[in-house]
């Protein structure tokens, strides 16, 4: 790959994630200043980031506790910052979901809470309910990023065996004014599922929970199949009288992340299509079918003239069959893509999680042209087989293909650009 293709694909990503900065996401939506406290809860890879903006734009005294990943910390002045544990919770998100529990208890109807809520905040705050451990929660969590459900499926079920989620902080601090402003990883910016909406009552319930277990052959961990299936009551539903003066907006999401990379795309003369916002399925096939794309602009012109950058995002998801080894799914998806654009050239493209981390490593995803595949195998590597395995961070790793950003701040969801020259 180019340094000029490396440059234009990074470029697109930071245009990407800039439009989803906390800063300019919050100033156009702050509520309307409260009689009584202003107390800020949080949760996500980019909470802290959300709090710090929040503070400087809102000027007055506020209070309260905001729980992110390890790492992904950032100063504020009065809002204290939790750090714990994702994608599998720990003892520190166990006490963070306490905390913000205890903020928003015994408020008035003069008070105001603010909940800054994005990516990452399911593991963030585990809260088992009545009969059930963390080690309850942590089995679940494991099984349910094993199963290769879409994200959507997987927090209705996770909202169900908690205490917080489902819209349960909410109602914990009615009745005070509760204002949820989201910063939208999920497919389709459904802020109900976003963290699974601890402050968005949702109205899939227990029985659509189960559902999707049986849908998706989930083996959840017995305690709680058990649970989940003589549970005493449902999240709360929408209509719950409650929630009538709590208002929800979306202030960043993928959609609006894209059409940035894509207007600076085109600032920069490359003109560019968007295929959705909403993409989910096994990275690998979603790796195949772009490729099967841009072999078409490739050899026919169509269905989008030279020279074009494809861009998409959503949520991918991996399957694991067994132990698998190191990455993620946008280093998946685009392992899959090379091995199908082998040796095709005037091609150059980035996969890459907005939030700056993809899977357990400390890269965002990677780049890859059609001359990645021959470096990887050049370093004595069978790509093939890694793939099999799960492993394209060593396959990506071995071709000097990593993307490091570094954490970012937010959270949109997964970036592909696809360069077609």
């Amino acid at each position: 790959m180019t340094d000029a293709d490396r440059a234009f694909l990074t470029r697109l990503f930071t245009a990407a994630v800039t439009a989803a900065d906390p800063m300019a996401a919050l100033a156009g939506s702050l509520p309307d200043r409260p009689v009584g406290r202003t107390v800020v809860v949080g949760a996500g890879k980019g909470a802290a980031q959300m709090g710090a903006a929040f503070e400087e734009l809102w000027g007055a005294p506020v209070e309260g506790v905001l729980v992110t990943r390890y790492g992904y910390g950032a100063p504020c002045r009065s809002l204290k910052v939790l750090q714990a544990a994702h994608p599998v919770p720990d003892a520190a998100g166990l006490a963070a979901a306490e905390a913000l529990m205890s903020a928003v208890s015994g408020l008035g109807r003069d008070d105001l809470v603010v909940a800054l809520i994005c990516g990452g905040g399911s593991a963030l705050l585990p809260a088992p309910p009545e009969g059930l451990t963390l080690e309850d929660e942590q089995a679940l969590n494991a099984v349910l990023l094993a199963s290769g459900a879409p994200i959507s499926a997987m927090n209705s079920i996770r909202k169900q065996v908690s205490r917080i989620k489902g819209g349960r902080l909410a109602a914990a601090a009615h009745p005070a004014r509760v204002v949820t402003l989201v910063v939208s990883d999920v497919p389709g910016d459904d802020p109900a599922q976003v963290a699974s909406g601890p402050t968005v009552p949702d109205a899939q319930g227990r029985a659509e929970a189960l559902a999707h277990v049986r849908a998706y052959g989930i083996a959840l961990p017995e305690r709680v199949a058990r649970f989940l299936e003589t549970a005493p009551e449902d999240a709360p539903q929408p209509g719950d009288p409650g929630f009538a003066q709590d208002e929800v907006k979306v202030v960043a999401s993928a959609s609006i992340s894209l059409e940035a990379a894509a207007r600076a795309a085109e600032a920069a003369g490359v003109p560019a299509v968007i295929l959705s916002d909403a993409i989910e399925g096994e990275a690998r096939e979603v790796g195949k079918v772009h490729a099967a794309l841009v072999r078409e602009i490739v050899l026919r012109n169509r269905p989008f003239k030279r020279p074009v950058v494809v861009l998409s995002g959503g949520e991918t998801t991996v399957t694991l069959s067994g132990r698998g080894g190191k990455g993620g799914r946008n280093t998946e998806f685009l392992l899959a893509l090379a091995l199908a654009l082998d040796g095709v050239e005037g091609v150059a493209a980035l996969a890459a999680d907005t939030d700056g981390i993809d899977g357990s490593e400390d890269n965002a995803g990677a780049f890859a042209d059609g001359g990645s595949v021959g470096r990887m195998r050049a370093a004595g590597l069978d790509p093939a087989r890694l793939l099999a395995g799960h492993d394209a961070w060593t396959a990506f790793s071995a071709a000097g293909d990593l993307f490091v950003p570094g954490p970012t701040g937010t959270n949109v969801n997964d970036f592909r650009a696809i360069l077609v020259r």
